[in-house]
This record gives C-alpha cells, sequence and structure tokens, in this order.
C-alpha cells in the first residue's frame, strides 16, 4: 500500500514557481527544485514526473491566477465599465512597483520557451485568450451603457489592454518604478474611444 503525500502540492508548486521564475527553465536544476520545494528528488519524481511536468504546473496554476486576478478586479458592481478598467490598471502599476508582480513566471515562460515548446505555448495562449475575454466583456459593457464608440471592436481593444498590461509585467520587473507605471496605465486609458464623460481620464 502506497504511503499518502506528506505535502501540499499546491504549495510545492508554488515553492517550484518561484525558483522557475528566478532562473528560468533551462536555469533550474533538479537539486534546485529539491532546495526550493523541500522534496527529495525520489518524490519529486513520483509525484509529479520530473523537471518539465513540475515546471509545466507551475505554469499553469500561474496564468490561472493571473487570469483570475483580472476577473476579480473587473468584477467590481458598484463601478462602471471603463472605472473597473482604470483601477485595475492603478492596481497593477502599484503591485509592479513594489515588487508584488503578477505572472511573471508566465512572462518568462512565454519569452524563453513558447517558440520551441507546444505545451507552453498553448498554456500561454490560453491564458492570453482568456484575458482578452476578460477584457472584451468589460469593454463591450462599457459599449452598452455608452461610454465607448460602439464602432470599436471590443476585442480589439481588449487584446490592446492585455499588452499593455504584460509590457508593464515586463517593465516593473525590470525596475520601472510607480511613477511611470502609474503614467503607462492612464495613457493606455486615455486611447479608449469615450462617447460620454467617463473619469479615467484624471490622475490618481
Amino acid at each position: 500500500m502506497a504511503r499518502p503525500r506528506k505535502f501540499i502540492e499546491a504549495d510545492v508548486i508554488a515553492s517550484a514557481g518561484e525558483q522557475f521564475m528566478i532562473a528560468g527553465y533551462g536555469g533550474t536544476t533538479l537539486d534546485d527544485l529539491v532546495k526550493a520545494t523541500g522534496l527529495g528528488k525520489q518524490s519529486l519524481y513520483n509525484a509529479f514526473g520530473g523537471k518539465r511536468e513540475v515546471f509545466l504546473k507551475a505554469l499553469t496554476a500561474e496564468a490561472t491566477e493571473a487570469v483570475a486576478a483580472v476577473d476579480d478586479a473587473l468584477a467590481n458592481a458598484s463601478s462602471t465599465p471603463v472605472e473597473k478598467i482604470r483601477a485595475q490598471m492603478l492596481k497593477l502599476a502599484i503591485a509592479l512597483s513594489t515588487g508584488h508582480s503578477f505572472g511573471s513566471l508566465f512572462i518568462t515562460a512565454t519569452m524563453e520557451m513558447a517558440q520551441r515548446d507546444s505545451d507552453v505555448a498553448n498554456t500561454a495562449l490560453s491564458a492570453y485568450t482568456a484575458l482578452r475575454d476578460t477584457y472584451r466583456r468589460c469593454l463591450a459593457d462599457a459599449q452598452a451603457i455608452g461610454q465607448i464608440d460602439s464602432d470599436v471592436d471590443a476585442g480589439t481593444l481588449a487584446a490592446y489592454f492585455v499588452a499593455v498590461t504584460r509590457g508593464m509585467e515586463v517593465l516593473g520587473n525590470a525596475g520601472v518604478d510607480r511613477a511611470e507605471l502609474t503614467g503607462i496605465a492612464l495613457a493606455s486609458l486615455r486611447a479608449l474611444p469615450m462617447t460620454g464623460d467617463g473619469d479615467c481620464m484624471s490622475t490618481p
């Protein structure tokens, strides 16, 4: 009879994800994962199958969290759609400038491996698509109430915000300060084809 596992898988995946985020996939050894997770090599193999499997689980978890963070931020029923996006963008700018970046493994893995690894590419594409759809729903709501020009394609605008926010993550991880990240967030909002008198243009 197999002995029960004595660890919480989500915690192990999170610790492994931090290691991959710091060193990348190529720069992380099995010994690094042993040190990061506290599990022995055989335990890692038994539970996950090896380094690649741990990495893919960590990447999927990170991507899921990135999507959930945007979903939660845009779910505020007390704000207008554009105000929701404004608040989410400014919150991201603050978080990135204090070292609490979102989805950095997601970004690192996409840049390092997506071109040569179909599993990584598919995970990244799925997450990017989910993020785009979340923004698209919010922007479509803005069009429905007359905040944004209804002739503009909401999907294209949504993809624009995905590109801006992922770019902000890269800049935040490089050390760009809060003032500049906030400026980028507000500039992206000024690009919206507004039809009403939304407050998204004002400074925080």
